[in-house]
């Protein structure tokens, strides 16, 4: 007899009360599923290459976005008789880009990233993530320009007249006053990209709901699974939300 026969017929030859009753208690929890729901919420919400997504989708939208803002407004500011060509051209490339992410489904982007320019790669969540970023990247980006380009044209004029260069104007006095408009608005974006991660379940990607969707398929009771997946988005989006109205609130108190 091996050693695991062995182990196996010594534990069930245990007898222990308080062993038997805990026993009975997680198969009953598990059979109704509030199990899961612990399961859930420990094991799934710090998946490591969920986090590594997540940070990789908001790093590349932040990213992208802000170049891409930053073209169009330095393009939309040139003086008539005095354009850049280069900078057209860059200007055309982001103009193409926001219209083509932002005039097509989420959904049919993620296909077309994992089924046909990533068609080789196994790595889903990252392919997912990139997806995901290059999305946001789009929308980020006209919600800063949006915000660039509210900011009074006198400030930049002003900024030049002390003789600060395009560069150091738009740092120092053009990007600090332009972040205060655009903070809820990024706020938003940012919490619609963290609830469309779990878009990446459909290419494979290994999330929220996959997670939820692997304990569905073991137990066959998708109630408690769904609830606590989304849970921890309802606490995922709330404490962003806190977070975001203090910072709002410090930057309401440095005006003053």
């Amino acid at each position: 007899m091996s050693f695991e026969f062995i182990l196996l017929d010594a534990l069930q030859a245990l007898r222990c009360p308080v062993l038997d009753a805990l026993a009975v208690f997680f198969d009953q929890a598990g059979a109704h599923g509030e199990i899961w729901i612990a399961f859930t919420v420990v094991l799934l919400a710090f998946r490591r290459t969920r986090r590594a997504g997540l940070a990789m989708a908001l790093a590349l939208g932040i990213v992208l976005g802000s170049v891409v803002a930053l073209v169009r407004v330095a393009h939309d500011q040139q003086r008539p008789g005095r354009r850049n060509p280069v900078l057209g051209f860059f200007n055309a490339v982001c103009q193409v880009y926001t219209t083509i992410i932002r005039g097509t489904p989420m959904m049919v982007q993620l296909l077309i990233m994992s089924m046909v320019i990533f068609a080789n790669s196994r790595n889903f969540t990252m392919v997912g993530a990139l997806a995901l970023g290059i999305n946001s990247g789009a929308y980020v980006s006209e919600i800063i320009r949006g915000g660039l380009m509210a900011v009074d044209p006198g400030q930049m004029e002003a900024g030049r007249s002390l003789g600060l260069n395009y560069m150091t104007t738009m740092v120092v006095i053009i990007i600090p006053q332009a972040i205060r408009a655009v903070l809820p608005a990024l706020g938003n974006e940012f919490i619609m990209l963290l609830k469309d991660t779990s878009l990446i379940t459909v290419i494979g990607g290994k999330e929220l709901l996959y997670a939820a969707q692997g304990i569905m398929n073991r137990t066959y009771e998708p109630m408690f699974p769904l609830l606590g997946d989304a849970l921890i988005y309802l606490v995922l989006v709330m404490l962003f939300t806190r977070l975001l109205a203090k910072f709002e609130r410090r930057l309401a108190q440095s005006d003053r």
